[in-house]
């Protein structure tokens, strides 16, 4: 399973920073105000070459028992209790204080892997910012910068190397003849997933009831289908933080974030007796930030009339324009109604995602699109693009070699996207593009 890292210390002491930094994001509010963050906020993070999860957590003020404070210790403690390691920050310009050495004291306990990580330390020497906070007895003191990035990088590599020489010793996490491709129903709570799930293996192997929240942990059922093994797994609804109340529920998000990286394709479960939420587009952005394979069911179809079914697809059209490259079914689970055509995508899906790019036709794909549309100039050059090859699968990851091509525009590259999905037909899945620039060979010249 991919890692979780949370991020606990008291308030102001840059956590929300650190996220931001991590997850390459603007997520969390940022700002000099204590107690800003309250609620958990998890995020993907993306410094380094390892994928873990991430979580920021509200300062933590010992001793506080009610009110709001009461609450956000509440929050962090969870957050330690479901994550695999933690990063404990505290205030390089500030000191050790006395609320630091509590919160050592209280992480100490947790059993937890701890690293005791020195913020705000930019403009100093690294000894004399980590003098202090040897006497807290976690081991060496880490100094970084969030806000300017420095040693976030080693302090990454550092907090997963345990995670990442464990994940060496297994087998890769590709499906076999066994197991088959795995796929995740995701989605807000009490949209159906669980019935979807019972309606696609063709048993009640799920309870299903009209309670948000029954589901509370991933559940991993394998299967055949025509001769073919999958692996379904039933995940816990995904709702707003404010909503998360319950402590086991508090679990099942990272449980469900957990299964999305686990997964070679993802089922998006929608209601088509709700309206499209913000919630079900970040569900969707961190799907498409994982680079999942995706399929959209909107379930409860046969309970929508004709106004509601118009009303439905205008919301998809407009909050979820970005998921253009997945197919999407309009199904009834507790009916069975197009179920067997939403397996059939399942499968085209997860063959666009594993499919094997040979080097000629991407870079012929490549010069054709840009002989019909040339790169815009930056400045007095143009970017000039001179083949490509495959980087990866699931997604397929397509590496372009050529000169200037940190200066591609975004809306160039997402040109190139769409050219690359339809001539290989990666219907069902993202493509994502890599580029990288040739070594100048008179660069190292007097």
């Amino acid at each position: 399973m991919i890692p979780t890292l949370a991020l606990v210390g008291r308030p102001n002491v840059g956590k929300s920073t650190l996220f931001n930094r991590l997850t390459r994001s603007r997520d969390a509010l940022v700002a000099d105000i204590p107690g800003l963050t309250r609620d958990r906020h998890y995020g993907r993070g993306r410094v380094g070459l390892e994928p873990f999860l991430v979580v920021d957590t509200g300062g933590l003020e010992p001793g506080a028992r009610s009110g709001i404070f009461g609450e956000m210790a509440k929050q962090t403690l969870q957050a330690v209790a479901e994550s695999d390691a933690v990063l404990f920050l505290v205030d390089g310009r500030a000191g050790l204080t006395a609320e630091d050495r509590e919160i050592a004291t209280s992480l100490r306990r947790t059993g937890r892997p701890l690293w005791l990580v020195v913020n705000k330390s930019e403009g100093r020497s690294r000894e004399a910012v980590a003098a202090d906070f040897h006497e807290l007895g976690l081991g060496e003191p880490l100094p970084i910068s969030a806000a300017h990035g420095d040693g976030v990088n080693d302090l990454v590599e550092l907090a997963l190397a345990a995670f990442t020489a464990a994940a060496a010793t297994l087998e890769p996490a590709q499906p076999d003849a066994r197991t088959g491709p795995k796929i995740a129903v995701v989605g807000r709570p009490n949209v159906g997933k669980s019935t979807l799930v019972n309606a696609v293996l063709g048993e009640e192997r799920m309870i299903a009831f009209d309670q948000p929240g029954t589901t509370r942990d991933s559940i991993y059922v394998e299967f055949e289908r025509g001769g073919r093994p999958y692996t379904l797994i039933d995940t816990a609804g995904l709702r707003r933080r404010g909503k998360v109340e319950e402590t086991v529920e508090k679990f099942s998000v990272v449980k469900t974030l957990q299964a999305i990286e686990d997964a070679n394709v993802v089922v998006l479960v929608l209601d088509a007796q709700q309206d499209i939420a913000d919630q079900d587009a970040h569900i969707a952005g961190f799907i498409l930030e994982a680079g999942k394979a995706l399929v959209v069911a909107v379930n409860k179809w046969d309970a929508a009339d004709e106004a509601r079914r118009e009303a439905v697809k205008r919301e998809i059209a407009r909050k979820l324009g970005f998921l253009a490259f997945a197919r999407f079914h309009y199904v009834s689970a507790l009916g069975g109604r197009g179920v067997g055509e939403l397996l059939g995508s399942v499968d085209a899906a997860y063959s666009a995602a594993m499919a094997k790019l040979p080097t000629p036709k991407l870079t012929r794909t490549l010069l054709e699109a840009i002989a019909r549309q040339p790169p815009p100039r930056s400045g007095l050059f143009r970017p000039k693009l001179r083949y490509a090859h495959q980087g990866g699968m699931n997604p397929p990851t397509i590496v372009i070699h050529g000169n200037q091509v940190d200066r591609l525009p975004d809306s160039y590259r997402r040109y190139l996207e769409r050219v690359f999905a339809d001539t290989f037909r990666l219907r069902g899945t993202p493509v994502r593009l890599q580029f990288r620039t040739g070594e100048n060979p008179y660069a190292r010249r007097k």
